[in-house]
């Protein structure tokens, strides 16, 4: 039997304390890691597990903590400021690195680790989370349905469900009017809601605008298609407000005027209810074609975003504490294979004509 411990850093956060809880269920008593000793002991404390209270501002002290563990799940973002810091302690211990990042900065900048990781026998998996395994896993899929795939484009439709404070915060981070494609394999930038195209999720054309999506990096390694974008149909006709974006991006960094929106974030949003968690679904529709115009389409349907999250990452842990994890910078799909998201509870796929 896998050893059940692993370090769960980023634990009180709120899907963090999603995976912590469902661990428990699981059997597995992972060990609570933060910034936040009092969070932490609280914590710990409810769940009967221990706990570790760490930063990693001292990356000797990190290594120290990590290297009692076969594998770290990270949770604590902004993953642009912690997943160097925390990858990099894993590979001077051996520990396998994973985390729920979306943020296309963080693959690229892992990615240019695979060799060390190679080296050092870690894996290097950002992404286990709703960002990026059900697409990851569908656009494999595709590709494995049009091997001579030159174009992937993406689709993501929520129905219920809500923003958590976490990825508010990140997304201020983000918000500079800037978005990204891969164009001829190359990523590339472009005002944020430069494109609105139709998807059909089951329910009928709905008009998705643009959206810099972690695939926007993975799906490049999962399946060497060099055209891929990815679209949110929750913004639909929207994209005019983020080419406002793009024109406002400055004043929205300044000091001032971010630190205000990282204020109100702080104090007004709280994540998904467990009601918006219980009954949301994510609809995911995916295309894929060729130079000759073959076309190749599937559609997934998943449970609530932060809910397949932490059936993701979970399940994930539990494939590398079973001995499934392999050396160098991966993303799910490549590891696990296109059928992976299908071993999570609540998860449809249809392929379509």
């Amino acid at each position: 039997m896998p050893s059940p411990t692993f370090l769960l850093y980023g634990s009180y956060g709120y899907t963090g304390t999603l995976i912590a809880k469902l661990a428990v269920q699981h059997g597995l008593r992972p060990t609570l890691a933060g910034r936040d000793a009092e969070k932490l002991r609280i914590q710990a404390l409810a769940l009967g597990l221990d706990h570790r209270p760490f930063t990693l501002d001292n990356p000797d002290q990190v290594a120290d903590i990590v290297r009692d563990y076969p594998v770290v799940l990270h949770c604590a973002g902004p993953f642009s400021q912690t997943a160097q810091p925390m990858a990099q302690a894993c590979l001077r211990t051996g520990a396998h690195y994973l985390d729920i990042t979306g943020e296309i900065t963080v693959f690229e900048t892992l990615a240019g680790l695979d060799t060390l990781a190679q080296q050092t026998g870690v894996m290097l998996m950002p992404g286990v989370g709703f960002d990026v395994v059900p697409t990851d896993c569908l656009a494999l899929h595709l590709k494995n349905r049009l091997p001579t795939a030159t174009h992937l484009a993406l689709g993501l439709l929520t129905v219920g469900g809500a923003i958590s404070r976490g990825t508010a915060l990140t997304g201020l981070e983000r918000l500079n009017g800037w978005g990204a494609v891969r164009h001829q394999g190359k990523i590339t930038p472009v005002p944020l809601g430069h494109k609105i195209r139709p998807f059909d999720f089951g329910r009928g054309p709905r008009p998705a605008s643009a959206i810099p999506w972690g695939d926007v990096s993975t799906a490049w390694y999962s399946t060497g298609i060099p055209n891929i974008g990815v679209y949110n149909a929750n913004f639909g006709r929207m994209g005019y407000l983020f080419r406002l974006a793009w024109i406002v991006g400055p004043l929205l960094q300044t000091k001032l005027v971010s630190g205000a929106l990282k204020n109100y974030v702080r104090t007004n949003i709280k994540g998904p209810t467990q009601e918006q968690n219980e009954k949301g679904i994510v609809l995911v529709s995916g295309e894929v074609k060729d130079a000759q115009g073959n076309l190749a389409r599937a559609r997934l349907q998943t449970p609530e975003a932060y809910q397949t999250t932490a059936l993701t990452a979970l399940a994930t842990v539990e494939k590398v504490l079973a001995g499934g994890a392999k050396p160098g910078f991966q993303t799910p799909a490549k590891a696990f294979g296109a059928d992976f998201i299908l071993e999570i509870e609540g998860v449809k796929r249809e392929d379509l004509p």
